[in-house]
Formats: C-alpha cells, sequence, structure tokens
C-alpha cells in the first residue's frame, strides 16, 4: 500500500496564502539547498540527487531525493534536515512520514525533501516522474567553485623625481706627522752651509 504524499499537507489554496505571507522570511534557496545537501551528505545519505523543478511545477522550485540504508538512518537524516531548515529559519508547510512507510517528505515551499528507502525510492521512481527537470550538480553543492579573485587596476602614482643623495667618499686617512723626522730636517737645513749658485 502506497503512502499518501498530501494527506496532511496544506491544500493548495492555503499553500498559496502562506506561501505569500512568508516569501518575505524565505532564505536564499540555493544557499538553504547548498546546506541540506551538505547535511545530507554528512549524515551518508546514499544516491543524493537535485532536481530544478521550478518551470515545471507550481509548488516548488527543487527536490532533493536521497535514500537511507534502515529506519533509524532514515530518522537521522530527518534529524538533520530539520535542522538544517530551522537554522536557516526556513519555514515547514508540512512534513509527511508513516511509521515504517519508508518515506518521508519535507515541503519548504521552495525545496521538497524526499527521504527513502531504497525499495520504496525504486517503487515511486520520482526520478522518472521529473526526468524532464534540470538535475543540478551534487558536487557542484558540495565544493561550490571559488569565485575568481578581481584584479584591480594599478593606480597610476604621480610622478616623483628622487634626488640622489651626495655619494659619501670613504674619508683616507693620514699618517701622523712624525715631529722627528720633521725636527731632524729642519736642523739639517740650518747646520748645512749655504750654496752658492753658479751661473
Amino acid at each position: 500500500m502506497k503512502t499518501a504524499y498530501t494527506a496532511n499537507h496544506l491544500s493548495m489554496s492555503a499553500r498559496s496564502k502562506t506561501a505569500a505571507t512568508t516569501a518575505a522570511k524565505l532564505p536564499d534557496p540555493r544557499i538553504l539547498l547548498a546546506d541540506l545537501v551538505k547535511a545530507l551528505d554528512a549524515k551518508k545519505a546514499e544516491d543524493l540527487r537535485v532536481l530544478a523543478v521550478g518551470e515545471h511545477s507550481s509548488i516548488t522550485d527543487y527536490l532533493i531525493l536521497a535514500s537511507g540504508q534502515a529506519n533509524p538512518h532514515l530518522r537521522a537524516l530527518r534529524i538533520e534536515a530539520e535542522r538544517v531548515l530551522d537554522g536557516a529559519g526556513a519555514p515547514i508547510a508540512g512534513v509527511e512520514s508513516g511509521d515504517g512507510s519508508g518515506w518521508i517528505v519535507f515541503d519548504a515551499y521552495q525545496i521538497i525533501i524526499h527521504l527513502f528507502m531504497p525499495e520504496q525510492r525504486e517503487n515511486y521512481q520520482l526520478e522518472q516522474l521529473w526526468r524532464d527537470a534540470e538535475e543540478i550538480s551534487v558536487e557542484d553543492l558540495l565544493n561550490p567553485p571559488k569565485p575568481k579573485p578581481v584584479k584591480k587596476a594599478p593606480t597610476k602614482k604621480a610622478a616623483t623625481k628622487k634626488t640622489a643623495a651626495p655619494k659619501k667618499t670613504p674619508a683616507t686617512k693620514k699618517a701622523p706627522a712624525k715631529k722627528a723626522t720633521v725636527a731632524k730636517k729642519t736642523a739639517a737645513k740650518k747646520a748645512a752651509p749655504a750654496r752658492k749658485r753658479t751661473k
């Protein structure tokens, strides 16, 4: 027996009114989408897929599909998704999880999360139902490409002439004059007889 997805969800008219009043409160869906995918991946969700269904659906923009290995794993994935949605302040229109149904659905307006047991996922084949939707790379959501740094144009500096500092020449040391040598030369001049110059 299949679990009815819309059993506890808001009616379409009630959903539209609620969505209109909460539109200003909704976080950026791409950021929330990446946060949810990272959290589910960290909890070892299997076969994680993200579909952009906004062009094909009037009730949501994105679907997140993931599988858990057992009911306790499915509950852990549900708790992690609730934690991320609550942390982002994202309103939740409804949660559907029948005991032992193997399928949990979160309706967070712009994003609907489907958590399955492998058998239920195979049974419902939502990927086939939404085969016309664009698939968003989970790898890109887990490891977003870093934006290229914007190079600043070099600024022109005012031309200033630098005056060269005068070069310092090393001082040469003069040998100290020897007083004894000077005194000897003077005494020798006095003692020498005056020579006459001859023509």
